[in-house]
């Protein structure tokens, strides 16, 4: 029998759901191990918190529900990730541009635990994405624990604000990401994220996480929704 799929509350993104990252992390870990193939996780609906949720197994992933509600969709990627992958920028730079980080001043989800300027950096990941130069944002990161979970998480949220997350609100559609090895504990990491086009509602973007040397970790592509900013009050999560 399947473990349930649980989101403690802690891993948030909006005050009500959990963060997309963690939880496309958490769906990837029960499907590859690190080094194994790309992972593409489509998000349904806003999961929930605290919940112990369903997973499903078929030959094609998982699926988690919430009572009747699908939460996700999870399975290996149909497709290679793109080769726009950009260099890496350095650990200083990226602290710099900590500096220049929208969310800073207008952020719409300040407890989220990627990114969230209102979370105690001994709690969440601080990440603070700011531009570098052309389209392309870097963040440091520092992880006090190494998971699947962390590595998809911190490739999560950087690329919303590449992708024009600042005035306006987008939420994780969808997000497919390999990871070759897990960020090491109390290391220097650097986050590079770049826009990679919009249709309509839909803002694509690339990230990868690199160790301070310049080593590639991890990559992902996501698919941003653009929302209606009066859904996504903190009020309503």
């Amino acid at each position: 029998m399947n473990s349930p799929f649980v989101v403690p509350a802690r891993f948030c993104g909006p005050p009500a759901s959990g963060n997309g990252g963690w939880v496309s992390g958490h769906a990837a870990r029960l499907l590859a191990a690190p080094g194994g193939p790309a992972v593409r996780v489509r998000l349904l609906s806003p999961p929930p918190l605290d919940t112990a949720m369903e997973v499903r197994r078929d030959d094609g992933g998982i699926e988690v529900l919430d009572g009747p509600h699908g939460v996700l969709r999870a399975g290996p990627s149909d497709a290679p990730l793109a080769d726009d992958v950009p260099g890496p920028v350095g650990y200083a730079e990226a602290l710099a541009a900590g500096e220049r980080y929208p969310g800073l001043h207008d952020h719409p989800f300040p407890r989220c635990f990627v990114c969230g300027t209102e979370r105690d950096p001994e709690d969440g990941l601080a990440l603070r994405p700011g531009p570098v130069g052309g389209d392309v944002f870097a963040a440091a990161w520092v992880p006090r624990e190494g998971s699947v979970e962390l590595a998809w998480a911190a490739l999560d949220c950087p690329g919303g604000w590449a992708a024009g997350f600042a005035g306006r609100p987008m939420v994780l559609g969808t997000m497919t990401a390999e990871v070759h090895e897990l960020p090491e504990p109390g290391a220097a990491h650097v986050v590079v994220a770049w826009p990679r086009g919009i249709e309509g509602r839909k803002h694509h973007s690339g990230t990868a996480l690199y160790t301070e040397d310049g080593r590639l970790l991890a990559r992902a592509e996501a698919v941003w929704i653009a929302v209606d900013p009066a859904t996504v009050s903190p009020a309503r999560g």
